[in-house]
């Protein structure tokens, strides 16, 4: 298998279930996918074990096994923006993503995310994303390049050591003193990908300061203590000041279809992070710059 053949492939544990073959898991699985459009991935390899061999599609169901299958989707639509790529050695992978492009495949995109793209670009199929941004969100996104290495990287993320800086335009927030510190918990809204503040014990939180003030917007400094889902979108919502251009925070009416000419004004702008392998600190930063305010 070629690194271009693998672009797209998702991996997935097979559940326990009473099924006799692994096609009926799917089927059931995955009920939005016809059973001959299962059919007919398998007899064209698109379905294959843990080591990239196709199966057959009477293969038996067997509960814990891995396997890898492709994602297809009819008309994907083609993102106008190219990433740009800030460093690369055999262990990691700094890219800089456009507004409007996915990080992993997902929804009605394949081919058009940046792990795909990055996959084919580099010829390497062993890259893995080691945190996610939103594909509204452009800016930096870390890749681990090699597999003996990944958890020494992602071990950084697990443990909050990796510092994330995002810069953001939205409205001025006069009557408040900054820099600020907002905490909150965050839990999946209605519908599941709006996320929302609940009272409780706070599980997110991110520092906010101001770098340029004008008349109506400002550019705000956001520091993530935590990653939750959304968290920087939601905390300035919640502050008086959502993002702009922001399409689902605060109102959910405002969720349309893509509009190129208006991107949502945040921007994952800086990484830093003492190496685990060398020692060395690193300090990676995006080429990109949101609009002035």
């Amino acid at each position: 298998m070629t690194a271009s053949d693998d672009i797209g492939a998702s991996r997935l544990q097979v559940p326990p279930g009473a099924w006799s073959t692994l096609l009926d898991c799917l089927c059931e699985r995955f009920p939005a996918i016809s059973r001959e459009a299962w059919r007919d991935r398998f007899a064209r390899g698109r379905v294959m074990d843990a080591s990239g061999a196709p199966i057959g599609v009477d293969a038996p169901h067997r509960a814990g096994s891995e396997i890898r299958y492709f994602r297809e989707v009819e008309d994907e639509p083609a993102i106008p923006f190219e990433e740009s790529v800030l460093h690369v050695d055999e262990h990691l992978v700094v890219a800089d993503k456009p507004h409007f492009l996915p990080v992993t495949p997902a929804g009605r995109f394949v081919r058009e995310t940046l792990l795909a793209r990055l996959t084919w670009r580099l010829g390497n199929p062993d890259l893995v994303p080691l945190h996610r941004i939103d594909r509204d969100t452009a800016g930096l996104v870390l890749f681990s390049a090699n597999r003996e290495t990944r958890n020494a990287y992602q071990s950084l993320f697990r443990l909050r050591r990796v510092a994330k800086a995002y810069e953001a335009i939205a409205p001025a927030l006069p009557g408040r003193v900054f820099p600020l510190v907002h905490a909150s918990r965050l839990r999946a809204g209605d519908p599941f990908f709006r996320m929302r503040e609940v009272d409780g014990p706070a599980d997110s939180e991110t520092r906010v300061d101001v770098v340029e003030r004008a008349a109506r917007a400002w550019r705000y400094s956001l520091e993530p203590v935590t990653g939750r889902k959304h968290q920087l979108r939601v905390h300035m919502a919640a502050l008086g000041a959502p993002i702009a251009n922001d399409r689902l925070y605060p109102e959910l009416e405002r969720v349309h279809e893509d509009d190129y000419a208006r991107p949502l004004q945040l921007l994952a702008r800086r990484l830093a992070f003492v190496d685990p392998l060398s020692g060395a600190t690193r300090c990676f930063e995006s080429v990109r710059r949101l609009d002035p305010p």
